[in-house]
């Protein structure tokens, strides 16, 4: 458990961004205190802060220099550090299909042996978890989702896939994922989702977000067929998958 007393490290990064490192682990507790100085730095709206992007661990500020001075900015953000962190606002629910197994999660049978259960162990795991989406990367609107549960753990793949569906559900050490793109990716693919994580057109162009909850749904070929069709007519849209938001 990380040391809610231990100082964060501020590690300069260029000369336009400065990254607070609040710990090494992946813990809620880590992420807590990283959507706090987020949350918090938006409320002070401090002239020359360009982007914010916080990860499971740190939180990365972007900002101009010749509106806001390092030495400024890094002045505000401790006396941001200093002060009573506010809660973050709370992420939302999401309840999102996946079709597990066969074409849709070619690994499933693998990670079911290598786990040393059935499969449909393995999806009652994956499926009956609360993973909480830690940070975006890797590819927009990709989510590192965790907490996976210790009797799925696995290392990587030991040869990536050169091609990774859009959409593949994956594990791979403590996390789960949704690929939003085609891409490669040395993951373990046990299922697929028909909902779209990114979008361009979009005011928050991807899906999820840090803080958010997600919990998979399983569902037939039949049913992610037909919710994929829905989608692309417009008759569903992808946050007909939202449970609860703030």
């Amino acid at each position: 458990m990380p040391d809610p007393d231990t100082p964060p490290r501020l590690l300069d990064l260029g000369d336009a961004a400065l990254t607070v490192e609040f710990g090494t682990a992946l813990d809620p507790a880590l992420m807590a205190r990283v959507l706090a100085l987020e949350a918090a730095l938006a409320r002070a709206r401090l002239p020359g802060v360009t982007e914010t992007v916080p990860t499971f661990r740190s939180l990365t500020i972007l900002y101009d220099p010749d509106q806001l001075p390092r030495e400024a900015l890094a002045a505000r953000l401790a006396d941001l550090l200093d002060s009573p962190a506010a809660a973050p606002t709370p992420g939302r629910r999401w309840r999102l299909p996946v079709c597990y197994g066969g074409e849709a999660g070619p690994d499933l049978a693998s990670v079911a042996a290598r786990c040393q259960l059935p499969q449909e162990a393995v999806i009652r795991l994956h499926a009956g978890t609360d993973f909480r989406v830690y940070m975006l990367g890797f590819l927009p609107g990709f989510p590192f989702l965790g907490d996976l549960p210790p009797a799925l753990h696995l290392p990587r793949r030991p040869e990536p896939r050169l091609r990774v569906p859009a959409g593949s559900v994956a594990i791979a050490t403590g996390l789960s994922a949704i690929y939003p793109w085609e891409s490669p990716g040395g993951w373990h693919l046990i299922g697929h989702s028909p909902i779209p994580l990114f979008d361009a057109s979009r005011a928050a162009p991807a899906l999820l977000a840090p803080g958010d909850l997600v919990r998979f749904r399983p569902v037939s070929p039949a049913e992610a067929t037909t919710i994929a069709a829905d989608l692309a007519r417009g008759r569903l849209a992808p946050d007909s998958f939202l449970e609860t938001q703030p």
